[in-house]
């Protein structure tokens, strides 16, 4: 099939990370990406040049040449798509910048990814993953993952490109709800989606609290028995109880339960730390019976949640990586036959081929400028919607979705400018952070009459959100099909564990078996759940908003609906992306392990007199480093570098190395906490941390809006209101306002005594 962005073409500028992941994002559906390299050759070499430009085409061009930079400026007048992500301003004085660009050609989306933005006074310096780590919060384990005697002071490094890859995600969902936009306005615009600004989407709920209380510490995730288990052949299993009801099922799969009895299995008693530490002792002995996989199998055909903790090469060569398409073989042109990340989506009804393997650098030359003789700008254009306000304005989406990657899909096209509507059962409903923004609904559609009110939703909605098993919502009779047949012009977005298809499609899980899965716990070598955030949750909700708004764009060229999708899995596959491959002689090399500062000697944290910072220096600056620590330093490659500057940055406080640094145009920053960052008055005031009066919590602060479009913005929305709140209205706007009481006393609908509007930790 052709990809729902056959036929548009996107420049891509980028280097290292961020660009160039939006860039194939948007190439693996279908776009022509023309990838820019300098006549130096990539920034990124090997096996991470062979993902990052698969599916495109490749031309060289100096930037700082008269020629090349006339041939880059006839590439964006007549491109549909832009991409870049230098430090702000460089594209301005190379000539090439968003505004001329856009002004030169009003139907150009033009994106860019800094690491930090132009208006923050850390915009000139090089921001590398370890600096916005430091910047961001993101260098602690998950509290309760530690290792023993874990030092909370000090920082851990890990090898995740987490800033790169956030952006990479946000910068390619931006750049569909800008085509969104474009094709009901006629107008391109520019989208900015800086590294440092989509942390904060990835900080997420873990940076939203009550004003007054300060950021809380995080709850450990051992509760009724769940947690890491070493196996009888040496390898772990992640088992999970986040829902009580699973360690029944497994209790009784694995032949316990009676043998075992009610002391230790009452799942009102085994919440309790005394009963809790007797279960988790009593699994230790039971999972030392049985090989990791095996425990995989028995706990998924109980209908749990656990899984086998794998290698990423392990989770590669899977059936469920290959049949959902998490892993992708390419015949490259210099590795040979290798198999590494595949597509983070599922589209039904808009899929491309198999992705191609990369082109080298400067193969299509040739034929790209030869092909700009013959392309014109695009001529301006008006649009059915002119005075469009935001990208979704005027669609509605149902949100059935629970924990974190649902509701986050469902937030974050609310930011785009759909309604969205929380539908939950009576008995739970999404409430804080997650709910900003959302109309919500209790309503239990597993009775008819609750069904027949969330039918009566569908026939006025654009989107059907959902994170549970597909075999839940086919049970429950409201599947893709029964959707389908009542309105085949819907986008049904399915997140889930394992994906769409294959033999685990139906398997149960949360973060941590997404982590497990795909192989990012095993990079902790304990292993544990890396933290201190939720990359797989949220990382997933993005990427399902990615893939509901590849299939809006889809059915606005076609009128079609279909099912698209985003997996934990999926997710946890594409973070490791740039050095998760398998072909012969392939070997990792990224820093693994809590106990890691960085890279190497000149990238990574020091240890100041009073404080952790984090240093970001080339192998070029080493007599300007040598003169900012005031003595001569041992070669980089040598013996002794990482001692000597170990051994003077202890001697004086770290704001005063991190300010002699940068004014000597060396990157480095402070090792911030949360509650720092959130208290920051920069990111406040960019929107990046807000605070909105929520009722009966008073003041709550919580991460604001990471991306920026300047013709049609994202919105911030209203404070979150009790679950359930809006169902009077809801019910009047169906026609059946008249409905409410007799459903409620027969507690179809729950429209009192509301759950709290925010979450009591």
């Amino acid at each position: 099939m052709p990809g729902p962005l056959e036929g548009l073409r996107a420049i891509d500028f980028g280097h290292y990370i961020a660009g160039p992941l939006a860039a194939v994002m948007l190439a693996d559906q279908g776009a022509d990406v023309v990838h820019v390299d300098p006549p130096s050759g990539p920034r990124l070499e090997g096996p991470a040049d062979a993902f990052l430009n698969r599916n495109k085409r490749r031309i060289v061009l100096d930037l700082k040449d008269g020629a090349g930079r006339a041939a880059a400026w006839r590439l964006a007048e007549t491109a549909d798509v832009v991409i870049e992500n230098f430090r702000p301003g460089v594209m301005d004085r190379l000539g090439l910048g968003a505004a001329e660009a856009c002004a030169a050609n009003p139907r150009l989306i033009y994106c860019c990814l800094p690491g930090f933005p132009a208006e923050d006074p850390r915009a000139h310096m090089r921001a590398w993953e370890g600096v916005l780590q430091a910047a961001t919060a993101n260098t602690t384990p998950r509290n309760g993952e530690e290792p023993p005697g874990w030092d909370w002071s000090r920082p851990t490094y890990s090898a995740l490109p987490l800033p790169s890859s956030f952006a990479g995600y946000l910068g390619a969902t931006s750049i569909v709800m800008a085509l969104i936009s474009r094709a009901r306005t006629g107008r391109g615009q520019i989208v900015s989606v800086p590294l440092y600004d989509a942390m904060f989407t990835l900080v997420g709920h873990s940076g939203a609290y009550k004003s007054s209380s300060g950021v809380p510490r995080p709850v450990p995730l051992h509760g009724r028995g769940a947690g890491s288990f070493r196996c009888g052949d040496g390898r772990y299993v992640q088992f999970d109880t986040w829902s009580a009801r699973h360690l029944t099922w497994f209790a009784r799969q694995a032949g316990v339960t009676i043998e075992w009895g009610p002391e230790i299995l009452d799942l009102q008693q085994a919440a309790k730390p005394d009963v809790n530490e007797r279960l988790h002792a009593r699994l230790r002995e039971l999972f030392l019976t049985k090989s990791a996989e095996e425990w995989e199998r028995i706990g998924n055909e109980a209908g749990g949640a656990i899984a086998f903790v794998r290698t990423p090469q392990e989770w590669l060569r899977t059936a469920q990586a290959r049949a959902i398409g998490a892993a992708v073989k390419l015949d490259d042109p210099v590795l040979g036959e290798m198999w590494c990340a595949g597509t983070p989506v599922h589209l039904s009804d808009s899929r491309p081929g198999p992705p191609r393997a990369r082109h080298l650098p400067g193969e299509d030359t040739a034929d790209v400028l030869a092909e700009l003789e013959a392309r014109q700008v695009p001529e301006p254009g008006q649009g059915p919607e002119p005075d469009l306000a935001h990208p979704l304005s005027g669609m509605r989406v149902l949100d059935l979705g629970v924990a974190l990657a649902g509701p986050t899909c469902g937030r974050l096209l609310s930011e785009y400018g759909a309604e969205v509507v929380q539908v939950s059962a009576p008995d739970r409903g999404v409430n804080g952070y997650l709910n900003r923004g959302k109309r919500s609904l209790l309503v239990d559609i597993r009775r008819l009459e609750g069904l027949e009110v969330y039918w009566r939703l569908v026939d006025t909605a654009d989107v059907v959100v959902v994170n549970m098993p597909l075999t839940t919502m086919e049970h429950l009779g409201v599947g893709y099909d029964e959707l389908r047949a009542r309105r085949p012009d819907a986008v049904f977005a399915e997140i889930n564990c394992y994906g769409i298809g294959g033999p685990w499609s139906n398997h149960r899980g949360w973060e941590r078996q997404g982590q497990a899965v795909s192989g990012i716990m095993e990079r902790t070598e304990m292993p544990s759940v890396l933290g201190p955030y939720n990359p797989v949750d949220i990382g997933t909700g993005v990427l399902a908003t990615f893939a509901t708004g590849l299939g809006l764009y889809h059915r606005l060229m076609t009128g079609r609906g279909q099912m698209v999708g985003a997996s934990l899995c999926q997710t946890g596959m594409y973070h490791q992306a740039i050095f998760t491959f398998d072909f012969p002689g392939y070997k990792a090399s990224e820093p693994r392990g809590y106990y890691t500062l960085g890279e190497g000697p000149l990238d990574r944290f020091y240890r100041a007199s009073d404080q952790w910072f984090f240093l970001a220096a080339r192998p070029g600056e080493l007599d300007a480093l040598s003169a900012v620590v005031g003595r001569e330093l041992p070669p980089v490659g040598g013996e002794g570098l990482e001692q000597a500057l170990e051994s003077r940055f202890s001697e004086r406080p770290a704001v005063e190395w991190v300010e002699a640094l940068v004014a000597a145009g060396i990157a480095a920053h402070i090792n911030v906490a949360l509650e720092e960052m959130m208290l920051d008055p920069v990111p406040r005031s960019r929107g990046l941390v807000v605070e909105q009066e929520v009722d009966g919590a008073g003041p709550c602060t919580m991460p604001g809006i990471s991306v920026r479009l300047s013709d049609t913005p994202a919105r911030l929305g209203p404070a979150p209101t009790p679950p359930g709140t809006d169902v009077a209205d809801l019910l009047a706007e169906l026609g059946i306002a008249e409905r409410l009481e007799p459903l409620e006393r027969k507690w179809v609908i729950r429209a009192h005594d509301l759950p709290p509007a925010w979450p009591e930790h």
